[in-house]
């Protein structure tokens, strides 16, 4: 039997300290630092375009992230895009928390499964309100909300929708 070690929050903010993982594009998910996929062009144009459009409307009211660190109790991945509270200065020292973050998204082409099963999971047990997943295969936005003993209630598919 093989046991896996998992790391803490902790425990990852000091390897990343050292330098060890700065040229490796990873994530923490559940104790486990895992390599995150590389981008497509067309998954860069779907986060640009939905980041620009969410910056138009939310400014002054919310910061758009793009692929930046979220800190959860087990997790710290990285979201295509995180809705968070301001003001910035709250994140001089940390990353955005669950009580900071209002919605996150994530533009899937290679990556719909983890985005549908354990990122949503991780997502809704760390308190995470709302959380999208844009399809862009299918060109589909499903939206989870309605959270309820850590768990999503509600989850709509919209086909109709263009940015």
């Amino acid at each position: 039997m093989i046991t896996i070690a998992k790391w803490s929050v902790e425990d990852y903010h000091k390897i990343i300290e050292t330098g060890i993982l700065n040229d490796r594009p990873v994530e923490l998910l559940e104790g486990t630092i895992i390599e995150m996929s590389p981008e497509s062009p067309l998954h860069r144009k779907k986060c640009d375009a939905v980041a620009d459009y969410l910056r138009d409307k939310l400014k002054g009211y919310a910061k758009v992230y793009e692929a930046h660190p979220i800190t959860l109790s087990t997790s710290e991945p990285e979201p295509n895009i995180a809705i968070v509270r301001l003001p910035v200065s709250l994140y001089d020292n940390h990353h955005p928390y669950p009580e900071d973050i209002y919605w996150l998204i994530e533009i899937s082409d290679k990556t719909l499964t983890k985005d549908l099963q354990q990122k949503r999971l991780i997502y809704a047990q760390a308190g995470i309100k709302e959380y999208w997943v844009i399809d862009v295969e299918k060109r589909e936005l499903k939206v989870f909300k309605n959270l309820l003993n850590r768990n999503y209630q509600q989850e709509e598919t919209y086909t109709k929708w263009t940015i």
